[in-house]
């Protein structure tokens, strides 16, 4: 008899997990509560583990037919002084690749739709049970062999099974926005390096090509910057703080939103026949670009652990005890990079050996000659 798997979330994290069972021939219902998928936010990284994940799901070639491998990382100070540089590439094991989130998430909705999992639009999952049972705001439930909750930081499912230990702010946060890359810019050295801007007190401008098209902008400020994070953008203050950067200031109009950075850990990451993953599981801020990637990851992973297992509650437990470590590691070395903490003794740059441990790491499930199990319709009945 197939087995079933409800996903509550079709972000990155729900999206790889319906893939990961679709292949190993579960029946996947992914349920999402926008009238339909989408990704929110800019740009992001992808390192090597994430890459790995991709090539598990089918859905690396479409992700890398429109991204950007920068050849520089490179630190500067508030008047451009160039203070630290690093080079991704075959010396460290890992590229540093970067794309927009919608090149992403539709690479990856693409494979889920080829395999067959059922997507459920307007499907507002209000929680779950530990014995494997999916609930909606229009009063259905949903009997599976196992539920997924990947619905991000303000998870019904987490909530529902009391599993939050604790959900902080970090005291940062960002604006974050996608402008249109300029010709010279795609012709220089400087506008294809990743650029980690450094101004006095602690706001930070990250410059990061995607594509041929598109340039992510991060700025990142305290909290307590209440210039800084007005919206639309205080041009002339981000401009006093980073004169080099007038320029390019200047072309942002009103995109972008202004977030606090969050940390999320729980007690459990399942209970019973559920499991929580992606930022509804463990939240981190964007300083190792791996928030995507210990996502990915986790979910991949939990397929290879469950999916053939007889008892499914004592999978989750040994999923998470081979998982947990790696992404809280990833999580506290972050959250340190955030708050200024992390030394810089990599080129003058954050990437350390710690720091990029995550990135070599080969996720759990990675089976790149795996092949398909493509079976069933997409519509939701």
């Amino acid at each position: 008899m197939t087995r079933r798997v409800e996903i509550a979330g079709a972000g990155f994290a729900g999206l790889t997990a319906a893939i990961a069972f679709a292949r190993r021939g579960w029946s996947v219902r992914l349920h999402e509560r926008a009238p339909q998928p989408r990704a929110f936010g800019a740009g992001i990284f992808i390192w090597e583990n994430g890459l790995r994940v991709l090539e598990a799901v089918d859905a690396l070639d479409a992700a890398m037919a429109r991204m950007h491998e920068a050849p520089y990382y490179w630190v500067r100070g508030p008047h451009g002084e160039r203070v630290g540089e690093y080079v991704f590439g075959p010396k460290v094991g890992t590229r540093m690749i970067t794309m927009t989130r919608q090149t992403l998430h539709e690479a990856l909705l693409a494979s889920a739709m080829r395999h067959g999992v059922q997507l459920c639009c307007d499907s507002h999952v209000t929680g779950a049970d530990p014995a494997g049972r999916l609930h909606t705001a229009r009063g259905e439930v949903f009997d599976a062999d196992l539920v997924i909750g990947a619905d991000g930081v303000h998870s019904a499912v987490r909530d529902s099974l009391g599993l939050l230990r604790s959900r902080r702010g970090t005291g940062y946060g960002a604006i974050r926005l996608l402008l249109e890359r300029t010709d010279a810019e795609r012709a220089s050295d400087e506008g294809n390096a990743v650029i980690y801007n450094r101004a006095d007190g602690k706001r930070r401008l990250l410059q990061v090509p995607c594509d041929h098209d598109a340039l992510y902008l991060c700025f990142t400020m305290g909290a307590a910057d209440d210039e800084g994070k007005r919206l639309p953008l205080n041009r002339d203050s981000w401009s006093r703080s980073f004169p080099h950067l007038a320029p390019l200031v200047e072309r942002v109009a009103g995109q972008g939103r202004w977030d606090e950075f969050e940390v999320i850990k729980l007690e459990r990451w399942s209970r019973g026949r559920v499991a929580v993953i992606g930022d509804a599981a463990h939240s981190m801020t964007p300083a190792l670009g791996q928030g995507a990637g210990c996502a990915m990851m986790n979910a991949l992973s939990l397929a290879s652990f469950v999916a053939d297992a007889d008892d499914v509650g004592n999978a989750l437990l040994r999923w998470e005890s081979a998982e947990r470590p790696l992404t809280e590691h990833t999580q506290d070395y972050a959250l340190r990079s955030t708050q200024g903490e992390s030394a810089d003794s990599a080129g003058g740059t954050k990437w350390t050996a710690d720091a990029i441990r995550t990135a070599l790491h080969v996720p759990t499930g990675f089976e790149p000659s795996r092949p398909a199990n493509i079976t069933g319709e997409n519509a939701c009945m």
